[in-house]
């Protein structure tokens, strides 16, 4: 079957109807290059089963769909691949085609799966209007990140822009006032009130830099009997928390929260390496700055003292979620925040269930996303606990029983698969958790591969740190084993791209799971990459940049992988706030149907990108039987 074309205009120089050029990309075009577009356009019928773009091929036109269905199949690999893949549909308004004509080849096989009228944009014109448009060029060039900002653009009043854009060192700083180690504290007291400041920087030459508020003065001499005369020396908090001023100011919020304090040192440049001091910078001067985004975040935490306080407190992040997504908060952003409100949540809970004598001798583990600071919506509580070898505890198994459902209460659920401190399995000193890591490493059956998986994003959160750092170091010696990464790798091909972007989902009524189709694959072959490397840091995004910066991935990927990653957690929080306000549970399904074209667009970008991570992972790990 052949296509047919035909004239893109009618009636003489009218315009076609039903080009539309108000929407992305189009819609970066001037006047006068939409004028260009609208007199050169041709038409084209192509009958179903018709071939429109061999894949590989150059081609002489963009095509915009006007009406039917095209379907873009991905052509065997030669790597056990015996027929083509269907990557995703295309429908009315979607443009296809650009790729072939900027590089000369088409990245897919593009077939009308029935009946399909579309508009024709000349080759030659195309080029042109990306040679005088940058804009327009970068749409096509820059692929997702431009996608994504302009996503959020749409979404984002002005304020929340300022609020993610500002930076630190364009807030209101207090005056970095400092005083020597032999300062009093009636001098202490002195220097508050005439510079009008609310803390010191108490120089000590030995300890280094320490900061003094004004609570720690008034605490010292009314509740722990200080006089007039003593030193203020014991009394500065150290290490000094900073943050550079070229820092965005909500970057300085989630590090307060993370940190448990109200105020930070600004630098020019890395404070321990000696850069300049600016100022301080507080709570109430971030809060001030944003005296309308009251949403931010709720202050009650940091005051809450008991489990019914810190429960109420926690109520209150979906809608701060709700509002900040709603708004356009980078997922980067949100995620910080996120993970750092619940670092103090588990943190005051364990807290309250552990006596502070013994919690030297444990260590409270976070696993799964909430381990790669990636949680953002509270789901199940994935933790685990390392205890120090010979400690023993009677009180330890209802302690952690009483941990799970004081988590329950608040809202986390309680791990299906029991990946908790309350089961046994994932509570262990720290010699029972080499001699499990050896086990896992050397069964590689299927619940082995999985629980290794869980246990590599494993995070310390409360208690002593130290004790998980010889476990720390074992997981990390894995990456030396070839046949236990295959074995780990394999799951990132486990799941196919499951699209059918044009308002159908191929194999599910329900939608498609963005977290088999797409999460998943990303952050387990990233995570597998990370271990084969040495990459010791635990978010999907930071592990992708050490990756990048390694040479382990390549340019393309390293600026893609993210980008998509992006893409799929933004979708399905949308989604799963949706599902929330309906009353539904938030899962991990999305209808396709219900995007905006744009969204549609990032969407199939992004499962673009997977499949390409795929052939990498696949390459990498010699995947192929």
């Amino acid at each position: 079957m052949r296509s047919v074309p035909c004239r893109g205009t009618l009636r003489g120089m009218e315009p076609v109807p039903g080009l539309d050029l108000d929407h992305p990309p189009f819609d970066l075009l001037t006047d006068v290059e939409q004028a260009r577009v609208q007199r050169a356009v041709d038409m084209g019928f192509h009958p179903a089963g018709t071939v429109l773009l061999p894949a590989g091929a150059a081609s002489e036109h963009v095509h915009v769909i006007l009406k039917g269905v095209v379907r873009a199949w991905d052509e065997p690999g030669g790597h056990g691949d015996d027929a083509p893949r269907l990557f995703a549909d295309f429908g009315p308004g979607d443009v296809f085609g650009a790729w072939a004509v900027i590089a000369g080849r088409a990245r897919h096989r593009y077939q009308a799966a029935e009946d399909v009228l579309d508009f024709l944009i000349p080759a030659t014109l195309f080029r042109e209007l990306l040679a005088g448009n940058p804009a327009f060029a970068a749409w096509f060039h820059e692929g997702l990140a431009l996608k994504r900002q302009r996503a959020s653009r749409e979404q984002q009043s002005s304020e929340v822009t300022e609020l993610m854009l500002t930076r630190v060192g364009d807030a209101q700083l207090a005056p970095a006032v400092q005083v020597p180690v032999t300062t009093t504290v009636a001098e202490a007291a002195r220097q508050l009130r005439e510079s009008r400041v609310d803390c010191l920087l108490v120089d000590d030459p030995d300890a280094g830099p320490g900061m003094l508020t004004r609570t720690d003065l008034l605490e010292a001499v009314a509740l722990n009997g200080l006089t007039p005369e003593d030193a203020v020396a014991p009394l500065a908090q150290r290490p000094v928390i900073g943050v550079r001023a070229h820092d965005v100011l909500f970057q300085a919020l989630v590090t307060m929260t993370e940190h448990h304090i109200e105020r930070v040192l600004v630098t020019e440049g890395e404070a321990r390496t000696g850069g300049r001091m600016l100022g301080t910078l507080g709570m109430a001067e971030v809060l001030a700055h944003y005296a309308s985004h009251s949403h931010l975040i709720s202050l009650r935490l940091a005051r809450a003292e008991t489990l019914a306080e810190v429960a109420e407190a926690a109520r209150s992040m979906t809608a701060l979620v709700r509002q900040l997504h709603a708004q356009g908060a980078r997922m980067s952003y949100l995620m910080e925040l996120v993970s750092a409100l619940n670092s103090r949540i588990l943190g005051r809970v364990f807290d309250e269930v552990v006596p502070e004598p013994l919690r030297n001798h444990v260590c409270l583990l976070v696993l799964g996303s909430e381990g790669r600071r990636e949680q953002i919506l509270k789901t199940d509580q994935d933790n685990a606990l390392v205890l120090d070898d010979g400690f023993e505890w009677d009180g330890l198994e209802d302690a952690m029983r009483r941990f799970s459902e004081a988590l329950a209460d608040i809202g986390y659920p309680p791990c299906p698969g029991g990946v908790m401190a309350s089961n046994p399995h994932w509570r262990m000193s720290r010699a029972q958790w080499l001699q499990r890591i050896e086990h896992w490493r050397r069964e590689g059956d299927g619940q082995s591969v999985l629980d290794l998986s869980i246990a590599i994003d494993a995070r310390p959160l409360a208690g002593n740190p130290a004790l998980f750092e010889p476990v720390a170091e074992r997981i990390a010696t894995l990456g030396g084993d070839d046949i236990l990464l295959r074995q780990l790798a394999r799951a990132t091909l486990d799941f196919s791209s499951p699209l059918n972007l044009f308002g159908r989902v191929r194999g599910d009524a329900d939608g498609i799971d963005l977290k088999k189709g797409g999460v998943f694959p990303l952050v387990n072959g990233i995570r597998m990459l990370s271990l084969r490397h040495g990459v010791r840091r635990h978010n999907s995004f930071d592990r992708c940049a050490a990756l990048l910066e390694a040479g382990a991935l390549p340019p393309d990927l390293g600026r893609d992988v993210p980008q998509a990653l992006a893409v799929f957690m933004r979708l399905r929080l949308g989604a799963q706030l949706q599902a929330l306000a309906a009353g539904r549970e938030a899962g991990n399904r999305l209808d396709p149907a219900a995007l905006r074209r744009l969204d549609r667009e990032l969407l199939r970008d992004a499962f673009r990108v997977v499949n390409a991570f795929k052939d990498h992972i696949r390459a990498t790990f010699s995947l192929y039987e």
